[in-house]
């Protein structure tokens, strides 16, 4: 089995700076190519004959009403659960293979009964990353998170926010290559949502490329470099994000963007 390796490049500060990196000389997984992909069940149709490219640089947010498939799609990419119809390709690799190098973080934090600290070294022991590795990469991880004053305090009892930044540090300790995020602010109050946002740019600095969905105009604003509008299964639009929001080209991003409710 592959190892997840990561550079070793040092931080202005000197601590050492772990970035997304390839596997034993593989290539990069974006771009991923969706051709034709359906899903459905029990004979409804939720993501209709999706076909789009998704290249690696900036934040891709997906926008769309509530049930328009969004949290699907990226489930569908994951790997998570397999297109009824259609194909998806990360630059030559199947969806299983390149889960390897990918991670999701889900809208409701899921963590161990253990301390924060454990909670990122466990992350890294099933990547099969030796011991004596994991404590400075864990330290580096949760420092950036802004975690590294209670690396010691059990998971579950830290607030909403501070968990949801720990499932961020545990996704980000792995160097993925592509980081899935399922609305992980939608439970948050604005500081605590502020402070995700922050580490959600920091791990796209160096290099993750990060695909999320959101119901939050602003902050799909304030992080998005392209937007794919979904509405009722398929995707509408597939545009940078400034057009996005001065110029909607369907009817229906256009009143979704004004705020007005979608059928």
């Amino acid at each position: 089995m592959s190892r997840i390796t990561a550079t070793g490049d040092l931080d202005m500060d000197g601590s050492e700076r772990y970035s997304p990196a390839l596997v034993d000389g593989e290539t990069s997984l974006l771009p991923v190519t969706l051709d034709g992909v359906c899903y459905g069940i029990k004979g409804k149709t939720l993501v209709a004959s999706v076909s789009l490219r998704l290249d690696s640089g900036a934040c891709t947010l997906i926008l769309g009403p509530n049930g328009a498939g969004k949290s699907l799609l990226l489930r569908l990419m994951h790997g998570l659960i397999e297109p009824t119809m259609g194909r998806i390709d990360w630059n030559g690799k199947r969806v299983a293979e390149a889960r390897k190098r990918q991670a999701m973080v889900f809208q409701h934090p899921v963590l161990l009964r253990r301390s924060a600290a454990a909670n990122v070294s466990y992350a890294l022991s099933i990547q099969g990353i030796p011991r004596r590795e994991r404590k400075a990469r864990v330290a580096h991880a949760l420092g950036k998170a802004g975690l590294g004053h209670i690396a010691n305090r059990r998971a579950r009892v830290l607030s909403g926010g501070e968990q949801q930044r720990l499932t961020l540090a545990r996704a980000w300790v792995m160097s993925p290559q592509v980081l899935f995020l399922d609305e992980p602010t939608s439970n948050l109050d604005p500081g605590a949502t502020a402070a995700v946002e922050d580490l959600i740019g920091g791990i796209q600095a160096e290099g993750t490329k990060v695909i999320m969905t959101t119901h939050d105009l602003g902050q799909a604003r304030r992080l998005a470099g392209e937007v794919l509008f979904l509405h009722k299964g398929r995707v509408l639009e597939q545009t940078p994000a400034e057009e996005f929001f001065q110029q909607p080209r369907s009817p229906e991003a256009t009143a979704f963007v004004e705020g007005k409710l979608l059928r």
